[in-house]
């Protein structure tokens, strides 16, 4: 890997950029970069230097996406949320939903933001 450097006063500095990308990087892929830079500071700069931090970025976030999707689903599935209670009950109805969507994303910070 060929890095280019410019010369600030003494001193030499890689020069250092994100590459812009088509997509879109969720809330997801910014509470990833975000740990990155806080917690995992050598993962990060090495992500960087080798141009994989968006294709990373990007990964999480549609990962992180669907998994949420998938298990708001799936819980709608195991406890028998269906439409018909969105239309005699929308407070009970919304209130399970926001309940299963809670859920679903401790579990993806868990696994996949803050490992």
């Amino acid at each position: 890997m060929k890095l280019n450097y410019t010369k600030v006063g003494d001193y030499l500095l890689p020069n250092l950029a994100i590459e812009e990308q088509n997509g879109v990087i969720n809330k997801y892929g910014l509470l990833r970069l975000n740990y990155l830079k806080e917690h995992k500071q050598g993962l990060y700069t090495a992500l960087l230097m080798k141009n994989q931090l968006t294709n990373h970025l990007f990964s999480v976030s549609n990962e992180a996406e669907n998994k949420v999707n998938f298990l708001i689903e799936s819980y709608k599935k195991r406890y028998k949320l269906t439409e018909k209670i969105k239309e005699t009950n929308q407070l009970e109805w919304v209130k399970l939903m926001n309940n299963y969507k809670n859920m679903a994303e401790e579990i993806i910070l868990n696994e996949l933001i803050y490992n």
